[in-house]
Parts: C-alpha cells; sequence; structure tokens
C-alpha cells in the first residue's frame, strides 16, 4: 500500500471516527469512558496522519 493511499484510509478512518464521537456524545446511554476512548483513538490517528504527511 502507497504511503498515499493509506494516508487516505487514516483520513477516512478519523472521520468516520468523528462522526461517532459526535453521535455518541448526543446519546445519554454512551458512557463518558467509552467517549474517551473514541477520542483518545482519534487523536493516535491525527498524529499518525502528521507523522505520515511530513
Amino acid at each position: 500500500m502507497s504511503v498515499t493511499a493509506h494516508l487516505q484510509e487514516l483520513r477516512r478512518k478519523h472521520q468516520v471516527l468523528s462522526a461517532e464521537v459526535e453521535e455518541a456524545q448526543r446519546s445519554p446511554g454512551v458512557s463518558d469512558f467509552a467517549i474517551a476512548e473514541m477520542k483518545k483513538q482519534k487523536l493516535k490517528l491525527k498524529e499518525e496522519i502528521s507523522r505520515l504527511a511530513n
């Protein structure tokens, strides 16, 4: 897999996770811990995207 394709996939995963976080924050049944874990995953993806883009 090329770096460009990998970056595109990481960006796609980041967007999907971002939407999931927003949805979870609007849902009263989702725990704060679960939301925090999703945010950590999102941050890791963002860091990986930044690392590969430079």
